[in-house]
């Protein structure tokens, strides 16, 4: 049992800055780096905020989060709460494919590289499938 009412602990998660997935994107920049793609750009300010922008090839580029995002490989819900969490990540779940779909109806190629590929250096298919794109 929550301690806040529902409003004042709306109130608090709304001042609770997020801070990203920042070492995820630390080592999404060291892969960049490393196969020398440049023209990326982050905090561009775009809809959805993707976590990288090449705005050359109009390429948005999210790095998701496999709890948050619900990755179907390693999602795992929490015991407890379980109605909030199922909510939450739902509603992120929906808000992500209407992102996708609105920069795609604007012209923009959306790639979604989850969490798991960069750790695991699966994400060099999606890197090459992005290069190939922006050569033709």
């Amino acid at each position: 049992m929550d301690t806040f009412s529902k409003s004042e602990r709306s109130k608090i998660m709304a001042s609770v800055k997020s801070r990203g997935n920042k070492s995820t994107e630390l080592q999404f920049v060291s892969i960049l780096k490393d196969k020398g793609i440049t023209g990326w750009r982050r905090n561009y300010p775009l809809i959805g905020n993707p976590d990288f922008v090449f705005l050359r090839e109009r390429t948005a580029v999210f790095i998701d989060g496999c709890f948050w995002h619900s990755c179907p490989l390693h999602c795992r819900m929490p015991a407890s709460n379980e109605n909030y969490w199922n909510n939450k990540i739902e509603k992120n779940k929906i808000r992500d494919k209407k992102i996708t779909r609105t920069l795609r109806a604007k012209g923009w190629q959306v790639i979604r590289v989850w969490e798991h590929e960069i750790k695991s250096n699966k994400v060099n298919h999606k890197l090459n499938r992005m290069h190939n794109k922006s050569l033709r």
